[in-house]
Order: structure tokens, then C-alpha cells, then sequence
């Protein structure tokens, strides 16, 4: 009789207690990106054996893709994957539809700054590249990087000058950083998490902060570190903590490191001690296991926010946003979105957010200022549908 009472203490105590393993949320990013590459080279035959097959597609004129610039290779579109929680949505603009030009709807003193562009599906393609654009020009055609990098871990420098990514000889994970046009690659560490702690610039682009493990052993134990990229050495400075934390951010005041811990978010100095959590995130409540940008003074960040009961999600970076939080209190702030879908927002360097929106099957992107007003739109082009936005930089 005591022994069946202890076992059903035991069983719900167990029901109480909320696990967090880095390995299996890195076992399961590993298997879904391997899932989407074997869904888009599925497809990709099944094309090629209609093609050969003699098989003909009526395709009604109003549905032909658009054509993309003359500096932009074909790309194969992909659905555009629709974030599931409600978005947060302002009354103090009236709904509409993006401009029909790439210009700024105004010519105000702030302006958007460049925004950099991976695709935002795996496509089967061994390799992809980046995109930069700036409203009023047309998009410039980057460095080419591995599927593995611009999809879970390519990282662009403040100035947008550098990016720096991780990906795997088979042996090993490297960390590696090239210009954005691909010249001067340099492999610059071996042994880095690719999914977890993916390396985030310093503010000054001096440094990257990244995680090391042994071997490709990407969910196993390993330890922060901050690497100097320009030193001649490398040279390393290693916290002394490993927080079970990954998808770090670094403010552009160079004081808050944010990351994605547990169920919410916590932010850290640049040692790795914590300094404070993000309220509003509980086991019965909403959680994150994606966040995307952070303010300049770590006072607002903008993330993933799911519901109970719905996806868990990885450990792979997902670099859609739903809400923007004030880190202190945990409330959401209100966005000028005019009824539109909120897909991705990024603060700029001088605390004014660049907020991404989807109305119909175009996208656009707002410049919002830190009272949530809205100082310009601009249209995207036609060529950066497919793709998702990496980082913004003056």
C-alpha cells in the first residue's frame, strides 16, 4: 500500500516539473530543417520527373509570378509561413494596403536603414544568397552561404560590412567571417554551437559571442565565449556561467545580452551574470523559444509569443515576432499596423523599430518611432517575397 502511494506521489509530482534540454530541442531543429531540405528536394524531383513526363500545367494569367530585377536570380517561391497567435494591432491608424511604389509614402529626417534579406524556407538548394535593400533602391545580390547558415545562424554585422555564420565539414562545426560580398572568408573557430547560441555581433563589431561544444555534439555541455575577431590571435574571453539559455541579443548600448531561457526570456550583463527575467511568461501561460531584436537600452524586445498547448517549437532560430514586450513589465506595446499581419520587427540604433507587415501577398515595412507612431512605409519588391529579414543596420 505504501509503495503504491509513493509511486503515485512520484507520478504527479513529475506532471508538476517542466524540463528544458538543450540536446533534445537540438536533436529536434536538426530534424526539422532535415525535413524541410527532404521536402524541397521532394518537390524539386517531382518537378523534373512532370518536366520530363511531358506534363503541362495551365497556369491563369493573373496568378504568373512577378518578374524579378534584372540583378536578382530566379528564385523558386515558397509559402510564407503565417504566425499563429492573433497579432497585436493598433486603433490609431486606419486599415490599408501597402504603397504600389518601393518609395517612402513621406520624407521624413529618420529613415529606414539597410535591411538584409535570407530566404525564409529551406528550398533544396545547396547554397542561397543574401539580399540587402534600401527603400528607394533595388535589392543588391550578396554572398552566397550554406543552407545551414542562412537559414538557422547567419549573423550581420552593425554596420552591415561582415557576416559571420556556422557550418559543419562533417567533423566539426565552424564558425567562419567573410564581407558581405564574400571576399576575405576566414575560419576563425572550430567546435561552435550552430542552432543553440547563435554568434551575435558586439555593438562595435569587434567581437562575436558564441558557444562551444565538442566535436558536432551541438546540444552537449560546452561554455560561453567572446571572441575578438580583428585581434591577430583570436583572442577569447570565456564566462565563468553557462546559462541553459539559447538565440542571445546584444543591445546596441552594449550593456544587456538577452536569450531565450526556459519558457520566456531572461537578460544578462556581458559576462553572463543575470541581472533580471522578462515577466509575463509561466508554464500555465505564454511562452517563447524565439526572440529577434532588442532595443538599444535592452528596455523592449520583439520575439515569438505562444499560447498553451501550442507549438513548443526547437531549438532552431525562427525569426518571426508576434509582440513587442517592455522587458520590465512584460506588457505588450501597441503597433500602428492599420489591420495588418505583424511578421517581423527590428530596432535600429536609434531606438526607432522597423516593423514588417504582410496585407495580401505583398509585404511592407513601417518605421515606427518609441511612441508608437508611425513615420513611414515603404513597399518591398516583388523579389524579396520569399525572403525574411535578417537584420536592419544604419
Amino acid at each position: 500500500m505504501n509503495d503504491q502511494r509513493l509511486r503515485l506521489d512520484l507520478t504527479e509530482l513529475a506532471e508538476e516539473v517542466t524540463v528544458v534540454d538543450l540536446r533534445d530541442r537540438t536533436l529536434r531543429a536538426s530534424r526539422r530543417l532535415g525535413i524541410q531540405r527532404a521536402v524541397a528536394t521532394s518537390a524539386a524531383a517531382l518537378v523534373l520527373i512532370a518536366a520530363a513526363a511531358g506534363t503541362a500545367f495551365a497556369i491563369r494569367p493573373n496568378q504568373s509570378p512577378t518578374p524579378l530585377p534584372a540583378d536578382t536570380p530566379s528564385v523558386t517561391p515558397t509559402p510564407t509561413p503565417s504566425a499563429n497567435p492573433t497579432p497585436s494591432t493598433s486603433t490609431s491608424d486606419a486599415p490599408g494596403s501597402p504603397p504600389s511604389s518601393g518609395s517612402d509614402t513621406n520624407t521624413p529626417t529618420v529613415k529606414i536603414g539597410k535591411l538584409f534579406y535570407g530566404p525564409a524556407e529551406v528550398t533544396g538548394a545547396e547554397n542561397a544568397n543574401l539580399r540587402s535593400w534600401r527603400p528607394g533602391d533595388n535589392p543588391v545580390r550578396l554572398l552566397a552561404l550554406p543552407e545551414l547558415a542562412w537559414k538557422g545562424n547567419a549573423s550581420i554585422s552593425p554596420d552591415g560590412r561582415r557576416v559571420a555564420w556556422v557550418d559543419s565539414d562533417g567533423k566539426s562545426n565552424n564558425l567562419f567571417v567573410a564581407n558581405a560580398d564574400g571576399s576575405d572568408k576566414q575560419k576563425v573557430r572550430s567546435g561552435v554551437d550552430p542552432y543553440c547560441v547563435t554568434a551575435v555581433w558586439s555593438p562595435d563589431g569587434r567581437q562575436l559571442l558564441f558557444r562551444e561544444t565538442k566535436a558536432n555534439d551541438a546540444g552537449g555541455p560546452g561554455r560561453y565565449g567572446v571572441l575578438d575577431v580583428r585581434s591577430t590571435a583570436k583572442t577569447v574571453r570565456w564566462w565563468t556561467t553557462e546559462p541553459d539559455a539559447c538565440h542571445a541579443l546584444w543591445s546596441a548600448d552594449g550593456q544587456t545580452i538577452a536569450m531565450n531561457t526556459n519558457l520566456g526570456v531572461t537578460l544578462y550583463g556581458t559576462d553572463g551574470t543575470t541581472r533580471r527575467v522578462v515577466p509575463g511568461f509561466s508554464r500555465d501561460g505564454w511562452r517563447s523559444n524565439d526572440v529577434a531584436s532588442l532595443s538599444p537600452d535592452g528596455s523592449r524586445i520583439a520575439l515569438l509569443r505562444e499560447k498553451p498547448g501550442g507549438d513548443d517549437g526547437d531549438v532552431a532560430r525562427d525569426l518571426r515576432v508576434n509582440v513587442v514586450l517592455d522587458t520590465r513589465t512584460g506588457k505588450t506595446i501597441a503597433l500602428p499596423l492599420g489591420g495588418r499581419e505583424l511578421r517581423q520587427v527590428y530596432f535600429q540604433t536609434d531606438g526607432v523599430m522597423v516593423v514588417r507587415v504582410q496585407a495580401g501577398s505583398g509585404y511592407a515595412v513601417l518605421l515606427v518611432n518609441e511612441d508608437g507612431r508611425k513615420i513611414s512605409e515603404s513597399a518591398e519588391p516583388a523579389a524579396l517575397k520569399d525572403m525574411q529579414i535578417l537584420a536592419v543596420v544604419a
